[in-house]
């Protein structure tokens, strides 16, 4: 036995994905490293580059884990067309109407559904209808014309569930910012320009690595009936603070913040600032924190909303094999920072 096949072998007891196939000779089947089925004997066991490979010597694909990926694109379009459909749909379509457009069983197609969206069927829907109203807020419909056009029964729904919906009532997101001033100061980082907005009651926007022109855009379509003062010398330390953490990452960068978005929103970012510099969690590790295992993809749309990059640490959530994935700021930016971050931990431990 070879050396790179005991790796190998390593692998496949331990469950571990990796880029390679291997067959079970007794079974006549190829399977994933990782696969759910009994570990075979490894005198059984032989190994393959790719699916070409494997059943060029006469082995099948294993049903179980599904090595070809067949079943797995099969699962994708149908939830994807399950997902179109609610978008498209007004109001919230029924189990038994989604289940019978799929062509399976409530329970198969609810299975599926959560297990690439990490969520519930309605749950999605009540997402799709939640961002509906907050667009509409946002573009200055009335309140009760939102509520109309979002599918809501009621206003009374809405004003129930605020806190979950919106993060704010209705009113104050209509508002855009109305009444507020949100002073700001741009400044020179070593990813190129930085931006921060704040309020009284902290910082609501930082942002980096972009034309002044697009990090102001950016801000204002956040809170576009806001006004906003350029106002350096009273964000001087502030901006001290976050350009001395890009230089050299010491710690967590702790700033006052004014967070708005919806309940689950505000948890994730909460949850994300719990990550210690220097440290990784991917997405589902963060979705167990959050006390939602299931909201996998709910929570990787929250890091992506991150209004406030670094205070709120989204480049320190990875993909499940550890890749970096998106980034607001690049990806190039993400493997920088954590490599500053690592850097400067080791630093602290070693001392």
């Amino acid at each position: 036995m070879c050396a790179i096949d005991d790796v190998r072998w390593e692998i496949v007891v331990r469950r571990e994905a990796a880029g390679f196939l291997y067959a079970v000779t007794t079974m006549g089947i190829y399977c994933k490293p990782g696969c759910p089925s009994p570990v075979p004997k490894r005198v059984n066991v032989r190994f393959f580059a790719d699916v070409a490979a494997a059943e060029a010597s006469g082995f099948r694909a294993c049903k179980r884990c599904d090595p070809k990926g067949e079943r797995l694109a099969i699962a994708l379009a149908v939830v994807r067309d399950a997902c179109a459909y609610i978008e498209a749909e007004p109001a919230i379509p029924s189990l038994d109407r989604l289940a019978a457009r799929s062509g399976y069983s409530k329970f198969h197609f609810l299975r599926l559904f959560r297990e690439h969206t990490g969520l519930t069927p309605r749950s999605y829907a009540e997402g799709v209808r939640a961002r509906r109203l907050q667009a509409a807020l946002r573009g200055g419909a009335r309140v009760v014309d939102a509520v109309a056009q979002a599918g809501f029964g009621s206003e009374s729904r809405v004003y129930e569930d605020t806190g979950k919906l919106l993060g704010m009532t209705p009113g104050a997101l209509r508002r855009g910012g109305a009444g507020e001033t949100i002073r700001t100061a741009l400044a020179d980082c070593p990813f190129g320009r930085l931006l921060v907005g704040a309020t009284q009651a902290g910082v609501c926007f930082l942002g980096f690595a972009e034309p002044d022109d697009a990090l102001l855009g950016d801000l204002r379509a956040r809170f576009p009936k806001a006004v906003i003062e350029a106002d350096d010398a009273a964000l001087t330390e502030t901006v001290r603070v976050i350009v001395g953490f890009m230089k050299e990452p010491k710690g967590a960068l702790d700033l006052p913040l004014d967070l708005r978005g919806t309940a689950f929103q505000v948890r994730v970012w909460e949850t994300l600032r719990r990550i210690p510099p220097g440290e990784t969690r991917t997405y589902g590790a963060l979705a167990k924190m959050v006390g939602n295992p299931a909201a996998i993809r709910a929570v990787a749309r929250s890091c992506a909303t991150n209004p406030v990059s670094l205070a709120v640490p989204c480049h320190r959530v990875v993909g499940a094999d550890g890749d970096l994935t998106g980034y607001r700021w690049g990806v190039p930016r993400k493997a920088a920072l954590l490599r500053a971050e690592q850097t400067a931990a080791a630093k602290e431990r070693g001392s």
